[in-house]
């Protein structure tokens, strides 16, 4: 199958270029892809050892006792029939989860073996980090992979042009009409089929949305498959049942009381923590914003939840397929909550991918006076409300009011309709989530050199 490119082999080619490189630690939920990004990597090596410890058993006994990198490369190369040579091997740990003393080896290739290139990934990795009282802080870099972004889909299904397109359009040079439309159906396609590698890859193959979501039915029940693994003290009945109790409660705050009658506030917490873990499920905390860093004045009572995926949510609710795609807007999805959900999806993906992303929305609960800014952001050294509409149209009193109230010069709509700028808000397409960290005019210089594009 042909491999279609990510982003994130750019940052894995850096790696393996740097001298002062460490051992890398690939992160994420199952099915993103982190074992194909680190195959399509080894071709530009002269040899490429991959270790599979939960099928090759027999290594386990390797990492039992001494874990000195130059013997245990020597008993891998002679085990495996393959030369491990600084500089000219690459040698992957996957599914390292499976072996404990595996991932504690790794801050010994640092210091003992700095030359060789080592990766390392695994599924449910972040149960067994939780296992390990220190995995080698300082001494094994962290690269976090997440499903394919809307760039990365368009580039996959042939439209690099249309990307291009993209990529430059601004507020001073919107896209025109047809463009604009264009984007929008394949943002459509996007949010359908979502970003798992194997539901893209399918897409591409045959250009066949029913085809591509029986992928993606497999995909859903192999990880549903995968809860009987998260941890033995809570059942696969219970995380099955908090993560429908997500599906459901999508666009709002998530309540403990309603994942399940007879499951206590702890029960809930803790399987939903469990889901957190292993990447399913993305929390959107909720901050007072009253400055920076946005996570010092958090409310972790207070969280929305997310999925992974916008093609596993709109899967697991079954809602019409030609709906979604002939309606103008995405209010009949949902009530829009596919919008919000990738959103903040994307938000992540287009974040950096050496550190953890943490979401974050702000909500006032005043009597009388309700308001939400759907995602607050750090954009440089300034802190950023976006709120998200479905469709075109539609108020923006909440952003306007937390705007003045913590006295914040901008905001950003992302919506259906193409660039634009109202007041202190800039409008951004729903389709251009990457462009919201691109250097612009500030919005004193919208008014001053584009003063057609306001109302």
């Amino acid at each position: 199958m042909t491999y279609l490119k990510r982003t994130i082999d750019r940052d894995l080619e850096a790696w393996q270029q740097d001298p002062s490189r460490k051992p890398l630690l690939l992160r994420g939920a199952r099915q993103v892809g982190k074992s194909t990004v680190v195959r399509e990597l080894a071709k530009k090596f002269d040899h490429f050892l991959e270790i599979n410890f939960e099928i090759q058993k027999e290594v386990h006994h390797i990492f039992s006792s001494d874990l000195e990198p130059r013997r245990l490369c020597e008993n891998l190369a002679i085990l495996y029939d393959t030369p491990i040579i600084p500089g000219k091997t690459l040698l992957f740990f996957d599914e390292i989860q499976a072996c404990l003393p595996a991932i504690s080896s790794m801050r010994f290739f640092y210091e003992k073996m700095p030359e060789l290139h080592l990766i390392a990934a695994g599924s449910l990795l972040e149960f067994a980090l939780g296992e390990l009282p220190s995995f080698g802080v300082g001494r094994i870099r962290s690269l976090f992979v997440y499903p394919f972004s809307f760039n990365e889909f368009l580039d996959a299904v042939g439209e690099s042009r249309l990307l291009k397109a993209k990529s430059n359009a601004t507020h001073e040079k919107p896209l025109i009409g047809p463009i604009h439309a264009k984007l929008i159906q394949y943002l459509k396609k996007f949010l359908i089929l979502g970003g798992m590698p194997e539901v893209v890859a399918a897409y591409v193959a045959g250009k066949d949305l029913l085809s591509a979501r029986q992928v993606l039915d497999d995909l859903i029940i192999s990880l549903r498959s995968d809860f009987v693994k998260y941890r033995r003290r809570v059942s696969a009945i219970r995380v099955a049942e908090v993560f429908e109790s997500v599906v459901r409660q999508t666009g709002g705050k998530y309540m403990y009381s309603k994942a399940g009658q007879d499951l206590t506030n702890r029960q809930v917490k803790e399987a939903l923590e469990l889901l957190i873990m292993a990447g399913l499920v993305i929390p959107v905390t909720h901050t007072a914003a009253n400055g920076l860093p946005l996570g010092a004045t958090i409310d972790p009572k207070k969280r929305k939840m997310i999925l992974l995926d916008t093609g596993i949510f709109l899967r697991l609710l079954g809602l019409d397929l030609s709906e979604m795609l002939t309606r103008e807007d995405f209010n009949a999805i949902n009530k829009g909550a596919v919008a919000e959900m990738h959103a903040g999806l994307e938000l992540m993906k287009y974040s950096s991918p050496f550190r953890p992303v943490d979401l974050y929305y702000w909500q006032r609960e005043q009597k009388n006076s309700q308001a939400e800014v759907d995602y607050i952001i750090q954009k440089q050294l300034e802190i950023l409300p976006i709120e998200v509409k479905s469709g075109e149209k539609g108020t923006m009193q909440s952003l306007f009011l937390f705007l003045t109230e913590k006295n914040i010069r901008s905001g950003i709509r992302l919506s259906l309709e193409n660039y634009a700028v109202y007041d202190r808000v800039s409008v951004f397409p729903l389709y251009a989530v990457a462009e919201i960290y691109r250097e612009e005019p500030t919005i004193e210089e919208h008014h001053s050199s584009s003063s057609g594009l306001m109302i």
